[in-house]
């Protein structure tokens, strides 16, 4: 977490010279952060190298989620060229932390990031690319693509991919919403003003909206109780229409595509940490599978990779 070369200058020319650079967060991208501080002021800086990140659709996000009312942070300077971006400050309020701290107010937080879906999904949902049958199949496919081989398991992939596409047929072609597709409880601020502020929407896509609800109420990095998770469903359900169905089908695709993500970070990028979620995703996929509409894809699992040889994957993964 070396600030870059670049950065002191870029700082200079945005109104804060000799600040001190504070290494703040990396993520599962080349992405890095750093707190800037100078004079009291805070702000962080967003070091995203141009040739592995792409920070084009993030300002375009961030501008359309400020542009209909939510709480992006507000771009304070850019050069793209370099790949740094200057940005508002949200401070250390996230949401993961804030209810390790505060577990009694765990249903009160979900309850406002549940209110927040509602709002975003009453929004038109912009110029943003489609979550369309090739998206979904591409990141479906992570799964036999990195996870299978990884834990020494030959599966059958055009019948995967024929699977999916039975399962996926009826929700491929919503575009109803703005997706921001990694919603969940470190990607969610709490801010002074009672409200929250939004990270990590750079891949936002127009969709489904059982989407975000998935990758909220079943989230990779921190156990959701399945009575928390049908509680926040039912609060949703009683202000925007919802359907089981497609959460479900959109809740397994998500958790095997995340299941290849994570043993992509440890195989291709040297992050193995990521694989100590393994085992979580794997129970949110098991429970999605169980639903009727997922029935092509269960037997998928059922003929290529059986109940009992599941356990034994997980353990082929390193700690």
């Amino acid at each position: 977490m070396i600030p870059p070369a670049a950065a002191p200058a870029f700082l200079a020319a945005a109104g804060w010279p000799d600040a001190d650079i504070v290494p703040l967060a990396g993520d599962a991208s080349f992405r890095r952060y750093f707190r800037i501080r100078r004079d009291g002021r805070t702000a962080v800086l967003m070091d995203a190298p141009p040739e592995h990140e792409d920070s084009r659709p993030f300002l375009k996000v961030a501008r359309h989620l400020s542009d209909i009312g939510f709480r992006a942070p507000r771009v304070l300077a850019e050069d793209l060229g370099a790949g740094l971006i200057l940005l508002e400050d949200f401070g250390d309020a996230r949401m993961k932390e804030v209810i390790e701290g505060r577990p009694a107010a765990e249903a009160e937080i979900y309850a406002q990031a549940i209110d927040l879906l509602v709002d975003l999904h009453a929004a038109a949902a912009g110029d943003l690319p489609s979550y369309d049958m090739a998206v979904y199949q591409r990141e479906a496919g992570l799964f036999p693509e990195w996870y299978a081989p990884a834990v020494g398991l030959a599966v059958d992939t055009p019948s995967y991919e024929q699977a999916w596409a039975a399962v996926l047929a009826p929700i491929a072609d919503d575009r109803s919403v703005s997706v921001l597709r990694d919603y969940h409880a470190e990607n969610i601020m709490l801010l002074g003003d009672a409200t929250l502020g939004l990270l990590d929407f750079q891949d936002a896509l127009a969709g489904h909206p059982g989407y975000d609800l998935v990758s909220l109420l079943q989230d990779a990095r921190r156990d959701v109780a399945p009575e928390l998770e049908a509680a926040m469903i039912n609060r949703y359900a009683a202000r925007r229409p919802f359907d089981m169905a497609a959460y479900a089908v959109l809740g397994a695709q998500r958790n095997a595509k995340i299941l290849g993500i994570f043993t992509r970070l440890w195989k291709r990028d040297g992050k193995p940490r990521y694989l100590r979620f393994q085992p979580r995703v794997w129970a949110y996929l098991e429970r999605d599978l169980a639903h009727p509409a997922l029935a092509p894809v269960a037997a998928w699992f059922d003929r290529n990779i059986p109940v009992a040889a599941r356990a034994a994957a997980w353990e082929k993964l390193p700690a």
